[in-house]
């Protein structure tokens, strides 16, 4: 998936970025064959909605929209995915699901928004820790109760900027 792609491009060298993805990207970057929970467990964050521009040196945009209530589709580099809650273990989560049609596996992401809704900060959650050969929701789910206080739970966090 290129949303996971990008935001551990914005906080690794770019070596280091490609060893990384060149494996990665083989299955399409999305690893996960299952959401981290069936449905949303809570309504779209408003803050989120809007223009988004990442804040490291190689700059990439993101454009969130309500799809609705409960959803949310995101175009990244004019890529469609779509995006809901998945609270588990007091993380603030999201299941991202590619909606190319050649792939539609699930990337896990944490996310940060600001008290002033200007900066959001994501981090993808370490396939090190919660791998991709878990299969379902109730065993992904599992595992990230298992690790909710693990440092090594998520990658380094990429910051974006709110546009305008």
């Amino acid at each position: 998936m290129r949303l996971t792609m990008r935001i551990l491009r914005g906080s690794m060298g770019r070596m280091m970025l490609l060893a990384l993805c060149a494996g990665a990207l083989v299955i399409g970057g999305c690893t996960y064959d299952e959401p981290i929970t069936t449905k949303p467990t809570r309504k779209v964050e408003p803050g989120l909605i809007g223009d988004w521009t990442s804040t490291g040196e190689h700059k990439e945009h993101m454009r969130v929209r309500q799809w609705d209530a409960r959803t949310y589709v995101l175009i990244y580099d004019d890529e469609l995915y779509r995006a809901y809650h998945s609270d588990i273990a007091g993380l603030p989560l999201v299941s991202v699901q590619s909606l190319q049609p050649q792939e539609r596996k699930y990337a896990y992401l944490t996310w940060k928004l600001s008290a002033d809704e200007k900066t959001l900060t994501l981090r993808v959650v370490s396939e090190k820790v919660v791998p991709s050969a878990l299969k379902t929701s109730a065993a992904v789910q599992k595992r990230l109760k298992e690790n909710a206080a693990n440092p090594d739970l998520f990658e380094e966090e990429v910051r974006f900027s709110k546009d305008g």
